[in-house]
């Protein structure tokens, strides 16, 4: 009976596939510095996020980790305006006003970077990956998405290349 059950149980064609447009995130997600001192870029990942506002969470030397969080407004007035006419019109209609606690409320933005030894063993490989969670104006969760744009992580990537250079230069 095992037997018959495993044998039934297969990935589906294509499941360890990279997604589209993998290469892409994975090359907008990590920058290679000329260092294999990662303590140093931990403590210099740290630094910046913290800069940048984040509370760090969890942090392993090890393992080359630093996760870390921030809340934030996730409110944008056209997507009000908009609900809050749609209510305005459902009223009229007779039916019961929604849209505007559909809205969204907060944010979290969680940050996760690891670090690897480079592949030539004289460098150290940094890839930054942010999500975030946004919650409604009922606080139920309305959205959890991978944050994929290029000027955030260029922002995070020009601190680190600055905190590193520093540290170099015990400045």
């Amino acid at each position: 009976m095992a037997a018959a059950i495993s044998g039934c149980a297969t990935l589906p064609t294509g499941f360890l596939k990279p997604g589209e447009g993998y290469l892409e995130k994975r090359s907008l997600q990590s920058r290679q510095y000329d260092t294999t001192d990662e303590k140093q870029i931990l403590t210099a990942v740290a630094g910046v996020l913290q800069d940048l506002g984040f509370t760090l969470d969890d942090s392993e030397s090890e393992l080359g980790l630093v996760s870390a969080s921030k809340k934030a407004d996730a409110t944008h007035g056209g997507q009000i305006a908009a609900a809050v006419m749609l209510d305005i019109l459902g009223a009229l209609g007779g039916a019961s006003p929604n849209a505007t606690a559909q809205c969204d409320k907060h944010q979290i933005v969680k940050a996760s970077v690891i670090t690897k030894p480079g592949l030539d063993g004289k460098k150290t490989v940094v890839r930054l990956t942010l999500q975030r969670i946004v919650w409604n104006m009922n606080n139920q969760v309305s959205r959890v998405e991978t944050i994929n744009e290029p000027q955030i992580y260029q922002k995070f990537f020009d601190g680190l290349s600055k905190s590193i250079f520093l540290e170099a230069q015990q400045i």
